[in-house]
């Protein structure tokens, strides 16, 4: 699965990857201070892509069965960070709204080495100290809380290939469960 969904980011074209934007609706503009990589939305037109909303969507049910979390659907795109590609420390949930609960990231990068840079680093609430440092390696998918886990993306010394994805819920102004837990890599 890993090997077709970096397949078929692969064979898009060129002008289907745009910078990616910061802010939402009204107030999203591109701020290459904030980050440079380019992304494209999954809208699950190809069969791996049905395949892999399909996996999320079993995921989602598990997630609600089991941790009661009451995530009603999942948006995501994939991200392609090129060289020297980076995003500073962020929250992955919009000011004034909490509708994103959990991140999900699904890296496809084949052979990645720790040379290679575009880790991802995972910090507690309001501390510099890093909690966790993922490697993009294929096939590990990181899991967050989106409100409860500022993060950033270092830059990269070659293209770094993920999906990036939200679970989310109705209640936009609902405050966030605040579960006790860590980042699952």
């Amino acid at each position: 699965m890993v090997a077709a969904l970096r397949h078929d980011l692969a064979t898009l074209p060129p002008w289907e990857l745009t910078p990616a934007g910061i802010g939402r609706e009204q107030r999203q503009q591109t701020n290459e201070q904030v980050r440079t990589d380019k992304t494209r939305w999954l809208d699950g037109d190809t069969p791996i892509q049905r395949r892999y909303l399909a996996l999320m969507a079993d995921l989602q049910q598990q997630l609600n069965r089991q941790l009661f979390m009451g995530l009603k659907d999942y948006e995501c795109h994939y991200a392609l960070y090129q060289n020297g590609d980076f995003y500073k420390k962020h929250l992955d949930a919009f000011r004034g709204r909490s509708n994103r609960r959990l991140t999900t990231v699904l890296y496809l990068n084949e052979d990645w080495q720790a040379t290679d840079g575009g880790e991802l680093l995972i910090y507690p609430q309001r501390s510099k100290t890093v909690m966790h440092r993922v490697l993009p390696q294929a096939g590990t998918l990181v899991c967050f809380l989106s409100e409860d886990f500022p993060h950033e993306v270092l830059p990269a010394s070659r293209d770094r290939l993920s999906i990036a994805g939200w679970f989310r819920i109705d209640d936009p102004v609902a405050p966030a469960s605040r579960l006790q837990s860590t980042p699952v890599i």
